[in-house]
């Protein structure tokens, strides 16, 4: 069974509703809206709650994927793709303008 944890792989401040979207297989994106839209309307214990959760849940683990070539973290499927040096371009003759 899945445990309850902070996400690790989906966190924009604590990972506390990325771990929630993960538990319950809810997009956290419906969390976090819900709870900024609750916020905002005036229910207060929105807050203090999320804090709260930050404080109890439990740090999650970055979970490995196997596939058929291997094994491979998530971490590496969301590190920055590597820049590509620039190309030397021919100058042109731009003077007639």
């Amino acid at each position: 069974m899945k445990k309850l944890t902070k996400s690790k792989n989906n966190e924009v401040i604590f990972g506390v509703l990325g771990g929630l979207g993960e538990y319950f297989n809810i997009d956290p994106v419906l969390l976090r809206v819900i709870v900024v839209v609750a916020t905002f309307i005036g229910v207060g214990s929105t807050v203090p709650i999320y804090l709260l959760l930050a404080l109890v849940m439990p740090d999650g683990d970055h979970v490995t994927r196997n596939n058929s070539k291997g094994s491979a973290s998530f971490s590496q499927y969301n590190e920055k793709p590597k820049r590509k040096e620039a190309e030397k371009v021919e100058e042109e003759d731009w003077s007639d303008f």
